[in-house]
């Protein structure tokens, strides 16, 4: 997307540093994790607590003037006032460093009723929930402008209420938003990157998009992403991003990982393998590379993907707990100990060259399924035979679905099902590669 940099507006008397973070969802609950044998599940429960953590060392290491929280503390409503306690305790440890904190209500905060009626340190501000509202830091000549989400479903922009920026100070601007419009997550409060570059703010904080996205180099339109992953498809370094601000310019903006435990999709290349001791090298290989990769006391949870043309492809199928089991084994002799979360066998048999052996039925039961798998039809059938789960799907939120049912309701998905579903069935009948 290729949008305009507007020219930056001057301050300066204006230096300082902040700390922009989004998407705390603190004591988010498991989902589906429990299918998996071999799991911390504890440490992974914690993560978001040590996330939080992590995000509060920050900021008083680098003694950060203000923290801006844009949306999503919470995770909807609580278990018990311990997530609320945990929470109130860790931006006190801010304001008894001195650093002022700003908090907006997002999407799950609305839903969550206990969050309201926990008293909040003094120090730390929110933003309101029925109107704009601007917090102004005259030390540093800093204003701050938004409104937090009174109720989940906000589907309208936000922005035009928001006032004028004050002139001659660095204004920032805070909203929960979906932006433009992201498939994985839900539209809240949406707006177009234009609109708020016209707004003449000098930085947007933003919150709601778990990636990492970044727009613009004057004025800055920043998610700074989810605080710590919380499944295999938030993956990578997660964090808070730290702006510097030189006299009233901003001078850089350093994306800081906060996660303590990270998650990682790993593929295999499995092509050509003849033997599963070649196969433990090169997963022993990756697991190792992944852990180098996620530095310091980090857990690493892993999802490993074996795909490619091998030999190995029916011996590997026929035995699908057992693979789980070595890459365990293999998990545990490495340095670290990273968790699997899951190992999926998508690998292929070589190229079929017929054998004396093989049956004219299973010749015929080939032929079958390469034409079932060439007619589209086959794919919407079905579909169509499962309408009516996918149309319950599609009504609600999915951010947070289990895995299994997000694939559901994705049409690709069908198509590479029913390739697996053969794969399958030629290990079982013995329509393998090494059978030539």
């Amino acid at each position: 997307m290729t949008l305009p940099s507007g020219l930056p507006t001057l301050h300066p008397m204006s230096s300082f540093r902040f700390l922009h973070a989004a998407d705390l969802h603190l004591d988010s609950p498991l989902r589906g994790l429990q299918r998996y044998d071999g799991l911390p599940l504890e440490r992974i429960r914690g993560a978001t607590r040590g996330a939080l953590d992590n995000l509060v060392n920050l900021a008083i290491d680098r003694r950060v003037d203000f923290l801006v929280i844009a949306g999503d503390l919470y995770d909807g409503t609580w278990k018990d006032a311990g997530t609320g306690l945990y929470m109130a305790r860790a931006l006190g440890r801010l304001v008894e460093a001195g650093i002022r904190v700003y908090i907006l209500q997002g999407n799950h905060d609305a839903a969550s009723l206990i969050s309201r009626d926990v008293p909040l340190p003094p120090g730390v501000q929110r933003f309101s929930t029925t109107k704009p509202e601007t917090f102004r830091l005259d030390d540093l000549q800093v204003a701050l402008h938004g409104q937090g989400f009174e109720s989940r479903q906000v589907v309208s922009d936000m922005t035009p209420a928001y006032p004028p920026p004050v002139p001659g100070w660095f204004n920032i601007g805070v909203l929960h938003t979906s932006l433009g419009g992201y498939s994985a997550h839900e539209t809240y409060a949406p707006c177009a990157p234009e609109t708020l570059f016209a707004k003449g703010y000098d930085y947007w904080a933003l919150g709601h998009v778990h990636e990492r996205m970044e727009f613009g180099s004057g004025p800055y339109i920043v998610f700074p992403g989810v605080l710590q992953g919380r499944h295999i498809h938030e993956s990578g370094p997660k964090g808070a991003t730290l702006v510097t601000v030189e006299n009233g310019r901003i001078a850089h903006l350093d994306h800081c990982p906060c996660d303590v435990l990270r998650w990682a999709e790993l593929a295999i290349d499995c092509a050509g393998m003849t033997s599963e001791s070649a196969l433990h090298d090169a997963i022993s290989t990756r697991l190792a590379s992944a852990c180098n990769e996620a530095l310091g006391d980090r857990l690493l949870v892993a999802r490993l993907t074996l795909g490619g043309a091998t030999s190995l492809d029916a011996r590997l199928r026929l035995r699908a707990s057992g693979v789980r089991d070595s890459v365990l084994e293999i998990a545990q002799m490495l340095p670290g100990t990273p968790a699997i979360e899951k190992v999926e066998i998508r690998t292929t048999p070589p190229p079929k060259v017929l054998s004396e052996g093989e049956t004219e039925g299973m010749a015929d039961i080939r032929a079958l399924i390469a034409q079932a798998l060439a007619d589209p039809l086959l794919v919407e059938e079905a579909r169509s035979e499962l309408a009516p789960l996918l149309n319950t799907l599609s009504s609600i939120d999915m951010t947070d679905a289990p895995e299994d049912a997000l694939a559901l309701a994705r049409a690709d998905e069908w198509a590479r099902l029913l390739t697996e579903a053969t794969h399958a069935l030629d290990a079982r009948l013995g329509i393998t590669g090494d059978d030539a």
